[in-house]
């Protein structure tokens, strides 16, 4: 393979402040850039980087009077990005995370069994769905399930 995965996944917020501290304090993310972003012409918008991971970070956009961060509709009809999915370092931290989600009501206690990747879905503070993905310490090689499937482990 040619790639080791994703780089960056590029949002628009209405209130980057507030999305920086949500993945800070949720998943221990770090902002290692966050300020205007420089045009040849002008100042450019508010642009964080937040790393969530070795070869992962999310660019998150603050744009005066953008109001795209309001939108929201059901899955699939949410435009070219439909939601973000993280993957957990372990099942460890897939529990911390879960457990930082559900603090803050953003998560209930629903977690799917896949197979071989378990997920739970949450809301980040601009209401965009997102996924928090892991490695299925309990898959049995070779079978698969569909959503709507709750994992053992967590019912």
């Amino acid at each position: 393979m040619l790639l080791k995965g994703l780089n960056h996944v590029a949002v628009i917020t209405n209130n980057a402040t507030r999305l920086n501290d949500f993945y800070r304090e949720v998943f221990d993310a770090e902002v290692v850039r966050d300020g205007p972003e420089p045009l040849p012409d002008r100042e450019g918008p508010r642009l964080s980087i937040i790393k969530i991971g070795d070869w992962a970070e999310l660019n998150v956009f603050e744009i005066a009077g953008n109001t795209e961060a309001d939108r929201q509709t059901p899955m699939f009809g949410r435009g070219r990005l439909d939601h973000l999915a993280l993957q957990a370092a372990s099942i460890e931290d897939f529990e911390e995370i879960r457990r930082r989600l559900m603090a803050r009501g953003v998560a209930d206690d629903f977690v799917t069994d896949f197979g071989p990747m378990l997920s739970l879905f949450f809301r980040d503070p601009d209401g965009l769905e997102c996924e928090c993905c892991v490695e299925n310490p309990d898959a049995v090689p070779g079978v698969f399930h569909g959503p709507g499937n709750r994992a053992a482990r967590y019912s």
